[in-house]
């Protein structure tokens, strides 16, 4: 909301003189004048992908399904990641507009509190889920009290969360680097023992296990969430363009990066159990008795899984602070907190496959909104306010069902895929062909 001057009202008002943090604009579209640089909306998006935790997937489809198909199936994930992520942040860009505000225009002003209350609390899982996997890989390596380090790092990622989209961009600068080094000295640590000759003829370990389908939807199901939330980051960008460009080094560069480097490690045999853990190689660096290398792994798996956890954080942050009509930081804090303690508790074990199987849900969802906010942006022109838009959420229910059939009874086709394409033309064949709308303001 804004006011006759066009200046952000209530908690989105321009900071003060003499205040550091600057505004998030939770409830209104980011002015142009407090637009940020292609750098810096680049740096969050292109730390974000390239992380271990997107290593894993690409290691895992690579030793089911074999090198070539493996990598196949990678390439295949991110094209349509790049098209779908594109899409969404161009828009925002155009609008300087949050997920949630683009959700209320297309789901209606009390629909947009289920689909985005519904992502922004999937992506508060993945920050608990994340936050405990950091305790867990250094007790794992080192032995190190795994409460207390999901304490000390939980604390810290809300802490980088509350600063804001700067420290997200600070922190994706770092970490992105960071993986790449680490790579390079897994594969220097790997090449004594693994042959990396043989990496284009490995055939994999999976006898079937794993059909291609399932390998996309595997690869697209790590960041079909934040993927979709994209516009709370580029809606920094000065214009669509720029932010269509930032959305380019994460899918498919930084995405890439991560899964084919899981993945060539797994072909090239460095990875022990590749079937189950996939393209996790903190291993090969612990595996030294090294003290510089040991406290380069402590500093990498704090900075790269911090990555992951603030930006997921800030997600969920955002989503709720406008559905409650606080701030963002204050949302921080109190999600952060909330997410911190499940971690401690060790429920994130049982519910990465529950976060897994939302992630089925969650392309629909981003096609209407594709639909709606793209391909038929004429019409939000004019189109009166509504409660609930009944054509959006049928769209949506449209293309999850979809995705759930394939999920359950058609496993050698993308149940991610699926959803989206079909609650894409679900949402324009209402729109457009049956010609269900809204009616315009006087």
């Amino acid at each position: 909301m804004t006011t006759s001057t066009g200046t952000p009202s209530g908690t989105d008002r321009d900071q003060t003189p003499g205040r550091e943090l600057e505004s998030e604009f939770e409830h209104s579209p980011v002015p142009a004048t407090h637009r940020k640089s292609l750098l810096t909306v680049s740096a969050v998006w292109f730390g974000f992908p390239m992380i271990l935790t997107n290593a894993i997937p690409g290691g895992l489809v690579v030793a089911l399904l074999g090198f070539w198909q493996g990598v196949a199936a990678i390439l295949v994930a991110n094209a349509i990641m790049f098209v779908y992520v594109s899409l969404l942040s161009y828009r925002a860009g155009q609008t300087g507009k949050s997920f949630a505000l683009q959700a209320t225009e297309t789901f209606g002003t009390l629909g947009y509190a289920i689909a985005s209350g519904f992502l922004a609390t999937v992506v508060v899982g993945w920050f608990a889920f994340n936050t405990g996997a950091t305790g867990a890989s250094l007790n794992q390596a080192f032995g190190w009290n795994e409460t207390l380090v999901v304490l000390v790092a939980g604390t810290a990622f809300i802490a980088v969360t509350y600063v804001g989209i700067k420290a997200l961009s600070w922190l994706g600068a770092i970490a992105a680097p960071l993986f790449i080094v680490a790579v390079v000295i897994a594969i220097v640590v790997a090449a004594s023992t693994a042959d990396f000759s043989q990496v284009t003829s490995y055939a994999g370990v999976g006898g079937g296990a794993m059909t291609f389908g399932v390998a996309v939807t595997s690869i697209m199901a790590t960041f079909a969430d934040s993927g979709t939330m994209t516009a709370d980051f580029t809606r920094w960008s000065r214009n669509g363009r720029e932010a269509v460009l930032a959305t380019v080094t994460a899918f498919p560069i930084a995405s890439l990066v991560a899964q084919l480097s899981g993945g060539v490690l797994v072909a090239a045999g460095a990875i022990a159990n590749a079937g189950a853990v996939g393209g996790d190689f903190t291993p090969i660096l612990t595996g030294e008795d090294n003290v510089l290398l040991n406290a380069f792994v402590v500093v990498f798996v704090l900075i790269n899984l911090g990555s992951v956890c603030t930006h997921c954080l800030y997600n969920g942050a955002l989503g709720w602070s406008h559905l409650t009509r606080s701030t963002m930081r204050l949302l921080t804090l109190v999600l952060g907190v909330l997410g911190v303690v499940v971690a401690l508790a060790g429920a994130w074990h049982h519910f990465v496959s529950w976060l897994a199987f939302l992630g089925v849900l969650v392309p629909p969802l981003g096609a209407v909104l594709i639909a709606d906010q793209v391909l038929l942006r004429g019409r939000l022109d004019g189109r009166a306010e509504s409660p609930v838009r009944i054509t959006a959420f049928l769209a949506w229910a449209i293309g999850a069902g979809a995705a759930v059939i394939v999920h359950y009874s058609a496993d050698f086709l993308s149940d991610a895929v699926v959803g989206l394409v079909v609650g894409l033309v679900a949402y324009l064949v209402i729109e457009r062909v049956l010609d269900v709308r809204t009616p315009a303001r006087a």
